[in-house]
This record gives structure tokens, sequence and C-alpha cells, in this order.
């Protein structure tokens, strides 16, 4: 029987300090309802001094694992999407395994940015697939807090803290869209637009930096082609719009969610937002946001999900799922 890449167990976290957008008006030429009115993000987490992604990340793959009702033992993987790891190396990861106790098995990192978590969800549906693995911890975490420039109101007003886990078991399937599990996946990448989203620094530059984005053409780019990837993973699936209970979208900016959702036909009563509490949080976000839409009741076993990204580099994908 054909075998699928089901969600067995699902958790997130967020660091305890909440930075409403009141607390940016102190120290720069902003307000409250100019960022709401351009994002849509209300407040967001950011880390304390000394928490770190793989501490996030340890607690969002805990909570997934007693979701599920395993340990750590019971994980042949583990895979962290992340542009912020705590080191250059070793990856966050294998901080993340040796903080659960796992002693078997793999774990590496994956970075593509706010696209991170569609491409960690490929890549464990892969091994999957392939035999290499029956279980994968698939984790966003990031700290974007941490490389802010605080001057520039376009950027640091943004980004937000925090982490989500799945935890995805192979299971036998049926071969047609009724299956639980990943059904479908779609990922893309164009380097030319480098510079429409970066951080102006890095290891063999010698250098560190800041995030750098021109959000006017990002927005372009963004409702174009998460239409366009969301839209070739349904067809892969064989399913259509009309088949999709919940879109849960990267929450980057609630323009770009209701710009996209409206150019997939759904109304916006079908997509889970999260970005009015967590701001953009990268490749946390979508983890995140399905934690969240359990948690809330809104997310119920058998629904049919269409989650999308896209990052710097330009990167971007989708996963067609059956929850």
């Amino acid at each position: 029987m054909p075998l699928r890449a089901v969600v067995a167990g699902v958790g997130h976290y967020l660091p305890s300090r909440v930075v409403p957008n009141t607390e940016f008006e102190e120290k720069l030429d902003t307000t409250d309802e100019w960022i709401r009115s351009r994002s849509g993000i209300e407040r967001r987490h950011f880390a304390a001094e000394g928490e770190t992604t793989s501490d996030m990340a340890a607690a969002a793959a805990t909570a997934a694992l007693t979701s599920a009702g395993v340990t750590a033992e019971d994980v042949d993987a583990i895979i962290v999407a992340t542009s912020t790891a705590d080191l250059t190396f070793p990856s966050a990861a294998t901080m993340v395994q040796a903080r659960l106790g796992m002693t078997t098995g793999f774990a590496f990192d994956v970075q593509a940015v706010c696209a991170g978590f569609v491409y960690a969800l490929s890549n464990a549906n892969a091994l999957i697939l392939s035999g290499q693995a029956r279980r994968v911890l698939v984790i966003g975490a990031e700290s974007f807090s941490r490389i802010m420039d605080w001057t520039d109101r376009s950027t640091c007003v943004l980004f937000g803290d925090g982490a989500g886990a799945l935890l995805l078991e192979g299971r036998d399937g049926t071969g047609t869209a009724e299956d639980r599990g990943i059904l479908s996946t779609d990922l893309h990448s164009d380097g030319r637009h480098q510079d429409l989203l970066y951080v102006d620094g890095g290891v063999s530059t010698g250098t560190t930096g800041h995030l750098r984005m021109q959000g006017n053409q990002v927005f372009r780019h963004a409702v174009e082609k998460l239409a366009a990837t969301a839209t070739t993973a349904m067809e892969r699936a064989g399913i259509v719009p009309e088949d999709v209970d919940w879109i849960v979208p990267h929450q980057a900016n609630i323009r770009i969610i209701q710009g996209t959702a409206k150019k997939l036909g759904l109304p916006m009563e079908r997509v889970i937002v999260t970005v009015q509490d967590h701001g953009n949080t990268s490749a946390a976000s979508i983890p995140l946001a399905l934690s969240v839409g359990v948690e809330r009741g809104q997310i119920r076993q058998g629904d049919m999900i269409v989650t999308e990204a896209i990052g710097g580099g330009l990167a971007w994908g989708a996963v067609v799922l059956r929850w």
C-alpha cells in the first residue's frame, strides 16, 4: 500500500515577553495604527536574554511529542527550519536532539528563510516515503529579534520569535486524496531576487548584519507566487479550492494573506490567521499557526489543508496535507 507522512502530533512555544505595537512608539517614528494598517500585526513575542533558537525549538518539539504520545527515542530524524541558529555550527537540530535525549537517528537544519518550514516538510516527506525514516520531527524556530535594525521602522516592527513543531509518521494509505498525511509538495527558488530580502552580513564575509527588505517588491512577488504554488500543489494532490478546509499561510502580512486567498478564490473565513499575535516569525510561522489552529479547535482530523510560504532567496513553496 502507498505510504503517507501523517501528522501524529503538534506543538508550539512562544517566549514569555510580549511586545505590543505601542512599545515601538517610544523609540521610533511610528504608531500602533500605522503598524496595524500596514501589516495586521498587534503584538509579537521576543526571546528573553540568553534564550536561544534551539531552546524554543526543543520546547515546541517536546509539546509535539507529548501530543503524539511518543518519546524522543521513537523518533528517527529531526529537521529544524531556521535562519537564526544558535551557532554557525553545529546545527540547531543536533542541539535539539541532545536536549530531547535522543541518542539514535539523525538531525539537520534547513535554511530557506520564511519558506523554511515548507522545505523542511517536503524533506521529511521524502525521507518517510523513501523508507529512511518512520517518524520525523519537523520544527520551525526563529529568533529574528537578534537580527533587527532597531532604527528601521519598516522592518523591525514586523518580526517576532517563536517555534512550532509537527511529528510526521509513516502510515499506509490508499493513494487517493482521502488519505491522511502529505498529499503533495511544490518548491521553487529564484536567486536573482536576493536583494529584495536579505541580511547584510555573514560568516564568509567576516561581518554581522541586519535584515533588509524592499517591502513593496516582496509584496508584489508574494501574492502572485504564493497563489501559483498553492494551485500547483492542489493540482498535484488532485483537489480543487472547494475541497480545502483551511489555508494555513506564512504569517508575514495580513494584506499578503488576504491577497493570496482572494487570488485562490477562498474566503478569509477559511484562513488560519495568527499574524496579529505573533508577527512574522519566519520559518516558525506555519507550524505556530497549525498548532494554534488545533488549540483553538479550528483544525480537526480529516481537514484538508493548504500551507504556503515565501521568503528570502527568493524561495517559496506549498504543501497540501489532510490532517
